[in-house]
Parts: C-alpha cells; structure tokens; sequence
C-alpha cells in the first residue's frame, strides 16, 4: 500500500488561478492530482517534468489548450503548487518560471 500524500497550495490565490483553468484542463489537473495523491510528485511523462532546482510542472492538454501548473515536493509527503500558467508559446514566460522559483523559495525556508 502506498503512502498518501497531500497536495496543498501556495496561496489562496493560487487556489483561486487553478479554479479558473478552463473545464477539460481543470478536469485534467483534478485526475493528475489523485494520481499524485496516491503515487507521489512523479508520475512521469508526458503528465510531470521536473525542470531543476526542485520545480516540477505538471503538463495538461486538453481541447481548450495546454496549461502548465508548477508544483515543489516538501518533506513529509507534501506537494505544494505554486503557480499555473495557459500555455500561448512553446517556451514558458521567464517571469512565470521566476515567480514559481521564487515561490519554491519561500516554501523551503
């Protein structure tokens, strides 16, 4: 039996930003997170990647688009989202990276 564990977010903000992802993307997110819920951060690609220094994102696509939801792994089983994104280019915005990595940051102290 695996070891659950807990997803929480950054801010009620945060929450507030994946609340508003459009419904097959959110729908997305929502059995991602159960996945991680029971298996941990990584479930692999094409749904995780980890990007370095601790940030991972979480890759959704559905018919709306595609989204990016940046996520850290704390000690005791904790993964904390951080911030999310709708994808518009190929590359991620450097200040939408800066903020997660600044977030992650802030967790860890």
């Amino acid at each position: 039996m695996h070891k659950q564990w807990s997803v929480r977010f950054y801010s009620s903000a945060v929450r507030d930003e994946i609340a508003k992802l459009p419904r097959g993307i959110l729908v997305k997110y929502a059995r991602l997170t159960i996945l991680m819920e029971t298996y941990g951060p990584d479930i692999g690609m094409p749904h995780t990647k980890f990007l370095g220094k601790g940030l991972i994102e979480m890759r959704l696509k559905a018919i709306e688009g595609i989204a990016r939801v940046f996520y850290a792994v704390l000690i005791e089983q904790e993964i904390v989202i951080l911030h999310s994104i709708i994808k518009k280019t190929n590359k991620i915005p450097k200040r939408d990276l800066e903020l997660a990595y600044k977030r992650l940051q802030e967790i860890k102290k």
